[in-house]
């Protein structure tokens, strides 16, 4: 009994150091060292710049994304967002509308595309796995309209600089992008994690009949998550059209495969109703890592599909290892029994 007792005390103890996030941890950690050995470039402020230079806008759009998750649903059409903002953006200031009216429409039109996708899902019941597949081309399809071959380019040096220029009061080695990412990740950390809303996602995750029965709104939750989707892939898109000094019609395409990895590379369920955003943090700096130190060590850059694929397929497998195993032992004692 006693020897029972001190197992379970050392399990206790041992708990939080065999959390997803704390694994999380040490592979960034092994991340850094590795690339620093592998590059002496990597470690470097110009490199660390350039390296939030090029995923500020995929970590901001993991935030909503893994609300969305948690709360048992998932939305592809991040990036169609993006890009679909990308070209209103330009065609507007080609138009020439003053700036801040381009951010307000654009702002509005990622709610309401958000709310299209909760809205398809919540009232009409429909899969939002086919419902954001439908609208990823719906999307892109917009922006193939508004803006066709055409290119903009021709944005005021004022807001470009916002996208290429370090932020003054950090030594000219952090993004606005990050700095962005990183103001919401407390924002929605603290949502989730210490608020009733957070409290309610993680229920309709967990059983969506359970927060049906406890009085949760889970229609008007979900269909406001996805809103809030729309208008964070909105504000990715300005970022991300400012960037690069361009608005074209396929800005951001592809870019959902990378949003969807890191959020399940994360420790994100994708059954929902699990997840944090201390490993969404953690998720980003290890992807962004990975994808830095193949670009230093001169890896086939047409090749780091492989790598996106397989930290998906690690990233939905590997959690669920335990269940596996436990599903096999149940089944070989049965078979035992027979």
């Amino acid at each position: 009994m006693n020897d029972f007792l001190s197992q379970r005390s050392l399990t206790e103890r041992l708990r939080p150091a065999l959390r997803w996030e704390t694994g999380l941890a040490v592979v960034v950690i092994l991340i850094l060292v590795i690339g620093s050995a592998a590059s002496p470039q990597f470690l470097t402020g110009n490199n660390l710049f350039n390296l939030g230079l090029s995923n500020g806008e995929i970590a901001i759009m993991t935030l909503p994304m893994t609300l969305i998750i948690i709360s048992g649903e998932i939305d592809l059409s991040v990036a169609s967002i993006l890009g679909m903002s990308s070209a209103l953006l330009g065609y507007l200031w080609s138009k020439g509308w003053p700036m801040p009216a381009i951010f307000v429409f654009v702002g509005v039109a990622g709610i309401l595309a958000g709310a299209v996708n909760g809205l398809l899902i919540t009232r009409l019941r429909l899969p939002s796995l086919a419902v954001t597949i439908g609208t990823l081309a719906l999307y892109r399809g917009v922006a193939l309209i508004v803006l066709g071959p055409n290119t903009v380019s021709t944005f005021p040096t004022a807001y470009t600089n916002l996208g290429v220029d370090a932020v003054p009061f950090t030594g000219n080695d952090m993004t606005w992008s990050t700095l962005i990412f990183l103001v919401l990740a407390v924002v929605f950390g603290v949502v989730l994690h210490a608020t009733p809303l957070g409290r309610s996602i993680y229920a309709m995750g967990a059983s969506q009949e359970a927060a049906l029965f406890a009085g949760i709104r889970v229609k008007r939750v979900k269909t406001g998550l996805y809103m809030l989707s729309g208008f964070t892939c909105a504000l990715a898109g300005v970022l991300y059209t400012f960037r690069l000094d361009t608005a074209v019609q396929n800005n951001g395409l592809g870019l959902e495969l990378s949003v969807v990895a890191i959020v399940l590379l994360a420790g994100v369920s994708i059954f929902g109703g699990k997840g944090s955003v201390t490993g969404v943090v953690l998720a980003v700096l290890a992807f962004a890592g990975i994808q830095n130190a193949l670009l230093l060590t001169n890896f086939n850059q047409e090749a780091t599909g492989i790598v996106t694929g397989a930290l998906l397929l690690a990233s939905v497998f590997l959690p669920n290892v335990g269940l596996l195993l436990s599903s096999t032992s149940r089944l070989m004692r049965r078979l035992s029994h027979t």
